[in-house]
């Protein structure tokens, strides 16, 4: 008892004595305890403290702390969560606000689940509160398999949609973070995966400027707390090495005031892939000269050695520590007593009833209506049913990569079950497999008033090199059409289908060439990978009890053969920016169950000078009886340019509710920022005088859009 007593003793005095230090003192400024910090660190402390599984320092009461933590769609890698839609299926609602919503419910989630985990002394990885998301890296080709992790083809896009993640994930509290998020993979980044440890990407300032880099600046712009460089190397340099992409663009020409984390074993890839360093010390010191505060990795661990050899000093690797500590002050990672406004959040918070409605409803706004012979929305009350295909009942497909593990989830097959009545006779069977053939039950479609077959992909197929055990390419894909099986398995289908309804549901994380089915497809819908609640979003759209709304964030192209090779990074022939052949989906498209005219469309000046804004105004009636919502996207084109500028550029989007019978004006404002581009020679973004065209409708295929023309003198 004796014994008991006096560790009890031993621990509130060191509790009373670690508390006593100024940098656990929360009345100061965050710079002042920094100050105190790292005075009181050794410098084989410092370099602890740079690597991603930061070990205690005991003496100084300082816990470990796992900076690894993922949150791409849904806190991911730690248990029970909610699973939202896939990141290129939020992308495809073109609902900042929802996004944003969305990122609130993930950041609840994280909070909760930390608070949970340091009550039961668990520290480890995926359990803390930096998470490396969102994706930003540009879409650029349909065969990189982590394409659907970005927001799309587009970089006004991308950076709008990540701009709301970032703004829901690290809360609103002028003090503290609710969450770090992390802008990730800075900055030429989008395979092939393969060789991503060793890859130049090679790309013309141009491109590098209007298309790698503008969601990066403007998620900068949004205070995102952390930047995570890539693992390959652009023009040359590995991007976790290089002055000119950490320090000259991302420090000095944007601002960046966070800290800079390395691609897991990155740095291992100066030696080992890009062969630039001879050992670690070498690596580490490339990193620290180029500005990186954080290593997931452990060529960190090389640190002291790299100060005792002159490489590096002292007062480099503060400056770089110093930052990074930046961000666990914020966090509230030091405070004695925890003050920040999350520190209630509790285990209700986690997967509750709120944030499965928020995932059936982002999943059902993901939802890409491509084509309909007025064939749905489907009655409720239909007689006889059959679904099939490989996707129908797997779970898993629903999930797509970098996920949590839900407390429910729903397949397409039940959610299509839920909707129907007992009396009506629903049919099920598999079919075939994703890539492998078979003609199982294709009979039962003769005998069904409507068939609905699920193909397309999953995350065996497509996703990060070493995940997809399926892909023909390390994660890529070769082909981006569906597998051959999955196409004979609907020839058959139709064979028995005859004029009846048939319905493809396509699953999948990227765009998928669809001339071999289309013609074989009454309805066809593009439901990504939607999460854990899919089925029921993907059924609530299939019986009309959602109005699809849904657009494509990425082109589908007709034929791989339509685009430049895969490892060529040059955006000529690329995205609906660059590309002039013709596709079967534009980017923007989405059907709907109304429909939707758009009239008078007017600017409040016709001419302008560099640097002054107007507003453009346009009247979208919904012509139809049902009422709906209408992605009213905004284009800009600069006519007769003297150099290659895009086909056209989307500025602007509005999601809008409009009831049956009534219009809605919706006006957009033209800043001088949405025309600036990135002069080569005089090396500033700047306006090119002269006329514009500017267009809007429902999506970037010119028989879709109105336009008006605008002069800049």
């Amino acid at each position: 008892m004796k014994k008991i007593l006096l560790l009890c003793i031993l621990h509130l005095t060191a509790i009373t004595l670690y508390a006593q230090y100024p940098f656990k003192d929360t009345s100061l400024s965050v710079e002042s305890r920094i100050d105190d910090l790292l005075k009181r660190l050794t410098i084989e402390e410092k370099a602890n403290m740079m690597l991603y599984n930061s070990k205690a320092i005991e003496r100084l009461g300082i816990p470990e702390y796992n900076w690894w933590n993922e949150a791409l769609h849904g806190v991911a890698r730690n248990g029970k969560a909610t699973v939202f839609p896939q990141a290129i299926g939020l992308a495809a609602t073109f609902d900042p606000e929802l996004i944003e919503t969305v990122a609130n419910a993930i950041s609840d989630e994280a909070r909760a689940k930390y608070n949970a985990s340091i009550k039961a002394g668990i520290r480890g990885q995926y359990s803390g509160l930096t998470f490396w998301s969102p994706n930003v890296n540009i879409f650029r080709d349909p065969r990189w398999g982590r394409g659907q992790e970005t927001y799309g083809e587009d970089p006004f896009l991308s950076g709008t949609i990540g701009r709301a993640f970032v703004r829901g994930m690290q809360g609103y509290d002028s003090k503290y973070l609710k969450t770090a998020a992390c802008a990730k993979h800075f900055v030429v980044h989008s395979g092939p995966e393969k060789i991503r440890h060793s890859f130049d990407a090679t790309v013309n300032e141009r491109d590098f400027r209007d298309t790698y880099l503008p969601a990066f600046r403007m998620l900068v712009d949004e205070n995102v707390e952390a930047i995570m460089c890539a693992y390959n190397r652009t023009n040359t340099e590995p991007c976790c090495g290089s002055k000119y992409l950490l320090n000259d663009i991302l420090r000095k020409e944007f601002k960046f005031k966070g800290h800079i984390v390395t691609d897991c074993w990155a740095l291992a890839d100066f030696i080992n892939g890009h062969k630039i360093a001879k050992d670690e010390v070498e690596a580490a010191t490339m990193a620290i000269k180029a500005g990186v505060n954080l290593n997931c990795g452990y060529v960190y661990r090389f640190i002291p050695d790299a100060v005792k050899q002159g490489k590096i000093t002292g007062k480099e690797v503060d400056q770089a520590l110093r930052t990074l500590l930046r961000t666990r002050f914020k966090l509230g990672l030091f405070d004695s007593i925890p003050s920040d406004p999350w520190a209630d959040y509790s285990p209700a918070y986690v997967s509750n009833s709120f944030h499965k409605v928020l995932a059936r409803v982002s999943a059902g706004k993901s939802v890409v209506l491509l084509k309909n012979n007025s064939v749905l929305p489907l009655n409720h009350k239909i007689k006889s049913l059959y679904v099939t295909g490989p996707t129908a009942n797997d779970a898993e497909m629903l999930l797509g990569n970098y996920n949590g593990i839900p407390d429910e989830i729903v397949t397409i097959l039940e959610g299509i079950m839920r909707k129907i009545g007992v009396e009506t006779q629903l049919q099920y069977h598999r079919g075939c497999g994703i890539t492998t053939f078979a003609n199982n039950g294709v009979d039962i479609a003769a005998t069904s008033e409507a068939t609905i077959v699920c193909l397309g992909l999953n995350s065996e197929m497509e996703g990060e090199a070493g995940d997809a055990i399926f892909s023909d390419n390390d994660g890529d894909r070769n082909r981006i059409s569906l597998p051959e099986s999955q196409i004979k398995f609907l020839q058959e289908l139709k064979k028995n289908a005859g004029k009846k309804p048939l319905i493809v549901v396509l699953t999948g994380g990227s765009a998928i060439t669809i001339e071999e089915i289309e013609p074989l497809a009454d309805a066809i819908l593009m439901v990504w990978y939607p999460g854990e609640q899919g089925g029921n979003a993907v059924a609530d759209v299939l019986f009309g009890d959602r109005n699809p709304s849904g657009r494509l964030p990425i082109t589908f192209y007709k034929s791989v053969n339509d685009l430049p090779p895969f490892e060529n990074y040059a955006m000529k022939g690329r995205t609906y920016r660059y590309f002039t052949g013709e596709v079967r989906y534009p980017f923007g498209f989405g059907l709907s169950y109304s429909a939707f005219s758009y009239n008078n469309l007017t600017l409040d000046k016709t001419k302008i000078k560099a640097g002054e804004t107007t507003r453009v105004k346009v009247e979208v009636t919904n012509i139809s009886k049902i009422s709906g919502e209408e992605v009213v996207q905004l284009y800009i084109r600069k006519n007769n340019s003297k150099i290659v500028r895009p086909v056209k550029e989307l500025k602007g989007f509005r999601n809008v509710m409009i009831p049956a019978g009534y219009t809605q004006t919706v006006t957009f404002e033209l800043t001088p920022k949405l025309f600036e581009y990135y002069d080569t020679e005089k090396k500033q973004y700047t306006i090119e005088k002269g006329s514009y065209t500017l267009y809007v409708g429902k999506s970037s295929d010119e028989k879709d859009l109105t336009k008006v023309e605008l002069e800049i003198k």
